[in-house]
């Protein structure tokens, strides 16, 4: 998949991707058609630092999904 393309297919293909790296219990939560194309570049940014991260604290992973509930669109 071509990730440097904004799209909400990309966007759902990161959400998606975030969930299962992270494990998420309640990926429910999070759905990739509750974020726009607007903020494709931020959604890409936090993508990639996550995939590139081994593991993750619970900090860490209260962060991230802080920041993807920030991102969400109202």
């Amino acid at each position: 998949m071509n990730l440097s393309t904004p799209s909400q297919e990309n966007i759902e293909f990161m959400i998606e991707g975030l969930k299962k790296k992270l494990q998420l219990v309640n990926s429910g939560l999070i759905q990739g058609d509750d974020y726009t194309v607007d903020q494709y570049d931020d959604i890409k940014e936090l993508y990639d630092m996550v995939m590139k991260m081994p593991g993750f604290s619970v900090r860490d992973m209260e962060g991230i999904v802080s920041e993807l509930g920030s991102l969400k669109k109202k």
